[in-house]
């Protein structure tokens, strides 16, 4: 029910009918020094998500003025499949995979929000599994290639309604927004809402990622 609660909301918001599937795939694009994947929310609009992944792109071209960015939007159904965070965890680990082949020395900053926080999540090596519109993990970063993610944004992840949170590795490098009352993240949150205003966590996001830079 919260879920259908917030995919209504988005509906509000001029966004689920919008919603298409990306054509794109994971293969290496051009070279710069930082590729910023994002993973967009259930139904979200947008080129790499209306409410946080296009944002946060926006904020951190701005912070990080003196690096080359580009970006991928993560090619996965958005949807409410039972496997369509698994798609999407693929589909970021072939990215990250493909453009260290290709580029040496470009580091990556992930961003996730709500659905696109499990595809990285997962990504990242912590399963989703069991959380809304979470999945098992399908794939995952290589032990090698860790040092060149510089930091993980995530925003209303689902995997804080169980009680997890990325450990380990990621840790240092991982901010993770849950708004008070967003039931996706939330334990018990009953502010629908409160999912849908990511937006004004871009610049902190952003600022959080230029110090990892």
């Amino acid at each position: 029910m919260r879920i259908r609660l917030c995919l209504a909301a988005l509906s509000m918001a001029g966004g689920a009918g919008l919603a298409t599937v990306s054509t794109s795939t994971a293969s290496a694009a051009a070279c710069s020094d930082i590729d910023v994947v994002a993973a967009r929310g259930t139904f979200e609009p947008g080129t790499l998500g209306a409410i946080v992944g296009d944002p946060v792109y926006s904020a951190l071209q701005k912070k990080l003025t003196g690096k080359n960015l580009t970006s991928y939007k993560v090619n996965y159904p958005a949807d409410l499949s039972l496997t369509s965070a698994a798609q999407g965890n693929a589909d970021l680990v072939n990215r990250v995979n493909s453009q260290v082949a290709s580029c040496p020395n470009q580091r990556f900053i992930l961003v996730g929000y709500s659905q696109g926080a499990n595809v990285v999540d997962n990504s990242i090596g912590i399963s989703s599994d069991g959380a809304v519109v979470g999945s098992p993990i399908v794939a995952t970063i290589p032990a090698a290639l860790e040092p060149r993610v510089a930091a993980v944004l995530l925003f209303g992840n689902p995997i804080r309604a169980l009680g997890k949170s990325v450990t380990g590795t990621y840790q240092s490098r991982t901010i993770d927004f849950c708004a008070k009352g967003d039931p996706i993240c939330e334990n018990g949150g009953n502010d629908v809402l409160a999912h849908l205003g990511y937006t004004a966590n871009a610049d902190a996001a952003a600022a959080f990622a230029a110090g990892k830079v």
